[in-house]
């Protein structure tokens, strides 16, 4: 008979016979590889940790179940942070064991061995989740341990070298104040906030599982509707770098130039339909994009406009130079070359369209990147956008911040919608209930001291204003001098197209009747100054004639740019004048060209009297009779000989053909009653 039946026929269960003291010792390990394999027997066996004991010495291996859990009580509790054993639980241990072998001897049931391992199991379950929480505590302590410990070297490296600072600034006052942050140049970004994710991606996330994975950019993103993108031959240089600054500039090559020269010819025809058909060979010509797209602007189809927009702005980012960094505020495009003007404009249009879209944070960020590419000239002015932005977006400290900084070297209180902006911004942060007492009343205070010197500085805003808000003064004021009718009339032009563009534009924040009543305050308490004879007041009277006599060029193309009528009608004759072009308006002076269009060879141009003559009196005239009268066949005819009857007769067949085809209703012949030509004939 086997041995395995005669256990059966005892009663006993495998690894319950009589073994000696020493035939057994198990090892108690803190790894989780040795708890997989189990207890391995030996001689003299220590921990791994190196805690120097002697291992838990044990005759029945089911007694281990207490140990464990004896040792995971302490180790939650923080008694101790490793396996080791103190002396008096190991002792216990040794006793429970002894007694327990016994008793396994007496009984030896099958019954009691069941439950033996199935205790066995769940013990080593909640071993190892206790063990897992207390390794993740220990690597997130060693985590911020490390920190700590880095956060100590930088500054005893600080300290070490000598540079030392009044205070530690915040992180975010470290950053450029033209420092463009990535994630909130996605409009999605800002319409989540507003929505939630599952409005603004419920109709994008079934598209996914068909996604081409195009070049990833950060301004916008390809369509699926869009023409396949190769590259049209637009492309970026470094120019230099020099004081931290890199100079980059937009390339043509010599097929991208071709196509320049055939927008050129479109535009001047005025047929919309030869831009598009210029666009069937080349999808991704910016200047046809952005004209055809105030086209479509026009027609009130703004959704086609808009696409075409993104497009452009995504065959231009296609295009950028590695080097070339949209957030760092530190590379500069030149406005003076045309190649680069494509981008600003690109950039201001997907702006205005973003701010009509109701994303004012994200178009904040727009305009933050267009001051930086060229912060000192500022080509489209966009210092007299920037604070109506960041007033809709509610960033009310980042208006402040650049006011602080700027004010200095830019004089920004000079400009009629900084002087009103930033008061506004203070009496909006004082009105937040998230800040300090002190802090509250500090920014009230200051927004009463700036909104005193605008209305000082400016006092022919006020009355335009409260009109544009439907408020009625009181005669106190209405009637004063200081701000009755002569302050507006009797401010330079200059300064009345800037006080036109600020109102037409950011006129609605201020119909708030906490902000009215906070006004009125102050329109009184400026009164007052000016019926004691305030110095200050003559002095910002002084300081108004000499400062706006004649509005730079910038100015002009930033109000052209806007579309704000009260600002359009006020621009000068000699801009109102002047052909502007979509695509490039108001150009520099000195501009600077790459490559120059070549001359059109038009017959016309170069014609004689006669020439002339049949061009502006016969729409039907064409280029075959031009070619006869300035060609040199009758040159010849006329200066002599047997030729000269010859060219004459020719010229004279071409004129009764297009005679023959003449009508009457081709011409327009101006009426006493209109002079300027319009209409037909009765």
């Amino acid at each position: 008979m086997s041995r395995r039946a005669l256990r059966r026929l005892r009663g006993e269960q495998r690894g319950q016979e009589p073994l000696g003291p020493d035939a057994l010792k198990f090892v108690l390990l803190d790894d989780d590889d040795a708890e997989e394999e189990g207890p391995k027997p030996g001689l003299g066996g220590r921990r791994p940790g190196g805690a120097g004991k002697e291992g838990v010495r044990v005759n029945n291996r089911f007694e281990l179940i207490n140990t464990e859990d004896l040792e995971d009580d302490l180790v939650v509790n923080g008694e101790r942070s490793d396996c080791t054993l103190p002396d008096s639980v190991s002792s216990g241990n040794k006793g429970r064991a002894k007694h327990g072998n016994a008793e396994t001897k007496q009984d030896g049931g099958a019954t009691k061995a069941g439950s033996s391992e199935q205790s066995n199991a769940s013990g080593k379950l909640r071993k190892k989740k206790k063990k897992q929480k207390n390794k993740k505590s220990c690597t997130g302590e060693s985590s911020e341990n490390g920190l700590e410990d880095i956060d100590r070297i930088l500054e005893r490296i600080e300290d070490s070298s000598g540079f030392s600072h009044p205070g530690p600034p915040p992180l975010s006052s470290r950053k450029h104040v033209l420092y463009v942050e990535h994630r909130h140049l996605n409009p999605d970004t800002e319409l989540k906030r507003y929505f939630g994710a599952r409005a603004v991606l419920g109709e994008q996330r079934p598209r996914q599982r068909q996604r081409v994975y195009p070049k990833c950019t950060w301004l916008t993103t390809p369509k699926s509707t869009w023409p396949r993108y190769s590259k049209p031959g637009l492309s970026m240089r470094l120019l230099e770098s020099k004081k931290g600054l890199s100079f980059f500039a937009f390339d043509h090559n010599e097929e991208y130039q071709q196509a320049q020269h055939k927008f050129l010819v479109a535009v001047e025809s005025m047929e919309p339909n030869n831009i598009v058909v210029l666009l069937q060979t080349s999808p991704y010509h910016v200047d046809s994009l952005l004209q055809l797209s105030d086209a479509c602007r026009f027609q009130e189809d703004q959704e086609m406009a808009r696409d075409l927009i993104e497009r452009a702005l995504y065959s231009m980012e296609c295009a950028f130079h590695p080097l070339f960094s949209l957030t760092s505020g530190t590379c500069r495009l030149d406005y003076r070359r045309p190649e680069n003007r494509s981008f600003y404009l690109t950039l201001y249009k997907q702006m205005s369209f973003l701010e009509k879209r109701g994303c004012p944070r994200t178009a904040l960020e727009y305009c933050k990147l267009i001051l930086s590419l060229e912060p000192d000239e500022d080509p489209l002015c966009m210092l007299l956008l920037i604070d109506h932005l960041a007033l809709r977006a509610r960033n009310y400290e980042y208006l402040i911040r650049l006011f602080q900084e700027w004010e200095a070297h830019r004089n920004l209180s000079q400009l009629p919608n900084f002087a009103f902006s930033v008061p506004l911004a203070y009496f909006l942060l004082s009105q937040q209930t998230d800040l300090p007492e002190h802090e509250l009343s500090s920014a009230r205070q200051q927004a009463s001291l700036l909104i005193q010197q605008a209305l000082t500085m400016f006092p022919g805003v006020l009355m335009p204003l409260l009109e544009y808000c439907s408020v009625r003064p009181d005669a106190t004021v209405s009637n004063h001098r200081f701000f009755g009718p002569d302050a507006e009339i009797s401010q330079p032009p200059a300064l009345g197209q800037l006080v036109s563009l600020y109102l037409g534009r950011s006129h609605f924040l201020w119909k708030e009747p906490a902000i009215m009543s906070w006004l009125e305050e102050n329109v009184h308490e400026v009164l007052q100054a000016v019926d004691a004879g305030d110095p200050a007041v003559e002095a910002c009277e002084n300081r108004r004639k000499v400062l706006y006599q004649r509005a730079p060029r910038n100015i002009h193309r930033h109000v052209i740019l806007s579309e704000i009528k009260e600002a359009v009608a006020a621009l000068p004759s000699d801009v109102t004048t002047q052909s502007v072009m979509g695509f490039d308006p108001l150009p520099p002076l000195d501009t600077i060209y790459s490559y120059v269009r070549p001359e059109r060879l038009s017959p016309v141009s170069h014609g004689n009297t006669i020439a002339l003559f049949f061009r502006s009196l016969l729409p039907n005239y064409t280029t075959e009779l031009c070619l006869i009268v300035q060609g040199e066949r009758l040159e010849e005819g006329v200066a002599g000989g047997p030729n000269r009857n010859q060219g004459l007769n020719r010229l004279m067949l071409a004129v009764r053909d297009m005679m023959a085809n003449f009508h009457f209703n081709d011409l327009e012949v101006p009426r006493e009653d209109n002079p300027e030509g319009e209409g037909d004939w009765d």
